[in-house]
């Protein structure tokens, strides 16, 4: 017979002097629950309580059931609330606050379209048809701008259920499938290519040319010049810049890993231009990281009559696009962009006509007969 603390965190017990869950380390505040178990003869009991007293009449009730052979034996897991995928998204966001730098892109979705249809629902209640029905609402569902779920949208749910089951099977507070692996993932094809034509560009220069706020134009002209993420400027400070070498170091990246890349001298001078006391070299209010530039942007955008819909980060696919249309290999590229996987690269190949162009050529030439021979084709 005992009375041990129960953790409803992991479902573990522990002795009555824990402070705190020795599986999972949640500390055990004045709520605690406690797990009573008894035995007598080789039959069985679990009760969970919600405090010491009633524990303590639990176990001596079960007690008397059991020697008196009244009591109808069950499998201590049936007394035991099911795990909801409620109660493992609420394990998962600290996690995830910790880990992913788009948590808030999760918890929206989360919020928005997976705890309505799954929250309280048991984790073994869950199935691929389930998920398969929201994939065909959310199909015929339209967003919050009057347009219908794009297909990328539609794939971040599924994404996170597929997360969610496999951390509840990797943390031990599941043991069962993951009905998301009987589900097939809505094919995206959402990939941007932006870039500026001769005209664009010009009028882009000469409106920076004038612009009031210098700070502003160092900022899109430093992202035009290096292909900088726009976060990643953010977040850049002038101990990452070797003005002697012409580096600049990008820490924490979106890839992951810290960077060191070569910059232009036009780069350079602009960062030489700004005149700084803070830390970071676009520093935001009061010297501060910035944590946005959508503002400028549009004004700038407006004032130099781009399309409408060129974002910021096109400036970055412009950078990468030029460079493939000047001759420069999609390899060094993608060092340049810091991209993990060259096919994040390979979008820009088509900027590439004329290398196309002479690989056929040059394969026309390695094929042709020496010595005076004449290829015959065969009709």
């Amino acid at each position: 017979m005992a009375i041990q603390i129960y953790c409803s965190g992991c479902r573990n017990s522990s002795s009555l002097d824990s402070k705190k869950c020795p599986v999972c380390q949640t500390a055990f505040g004045r709520d605690k629950k406690y797990r009573v178990s008894v035995s007598v003869k080789g039959k069985r009991a679990n009760r969970i309580v919600e405090n010491l007293t009633i524990a303590r009449e639990v176990e001596a009730a079960l007690k008397g059931d059991l020697v008196r052979d009244e009591f109808e034996i069950a499998d201590h897991r049936t007394q035991e609330k099911p795990l909801t995928l409620a109660d493992v998204w609420d394990k998962y966001l600290p996690w995830a606050k910790e880990y992913k730098k788009s948590w808030r892109d999760d918890e929206y979705y989360y919020r928005k379209h997976l705890e309505p249809r799954f929250g309280s629902k048991a984790l073994s209640d869950i199935s691929a048809f389930d998920i398969e029905k929201m994939k065909t609402e959310l199909k015929k569902g339209i967003n919050a701008q009057g347009k219908p779920f794009a297909a990328q949208t539609i794939k971040h749910q599924i994404v996170i259920m597929r997360r969610l089951f496999n951390l509840a099977r990797k943390w031990s507070l599941y043991d069962g499938k993951n009905p998301v692996d009987s589900v097939s993932m809505p094919k995206v094809d959402n990939q941007k290519t932006e870039f500026l034509t001769d005209d664009e560009l010009f009028r882009l220069l000469e409106t920076l040319e004038n612009w009031p706020v210098k700070d502003s134009v160092a900022f899109v002209k430093f992202a035009m010049l290096s292909g900088v993420r726009r976060g990643e400027l953010f977040k850049l400070t002038w101990d990452a810049v070797d003005f002697e070498r012409n580096m600049v170091t990008l820490r924490d990246p979106k890839g992951g890993k810290t960077t060191t890349l070569p910059m232009n001298s036009q780069a350079m001078e602009v960062l030489r231009s700004l005149d700084t006391t803070s830390t970071f070299v676009f520093p935001g209010k009061d010297g501060k990281k910035r944590t946005d530039f959508k503002g400028p942007w549009l004004k700038i955008r407006k004032a130099a009559e781009l399309p409408p819909n060129f974002r910021f980060c096109g400036l970055r696919h412009n950078f990468a696009s030029h460079l493939v249309s000047n001759g420069v290999g999609l390899g060094v590229v993608r060092d340049l962009l810091t991209h993990k996987h060259v096919g994040t690269t390979e979008r820009y190949a088509h900027f590439a006509p004329d290398a196309v162009k002479a690989a056929a050529a040059k394969a026309g030439e390695l094929l042709t007969p020496k010595h005076g021979q004449v290829l015959k084709i065969v009709k």
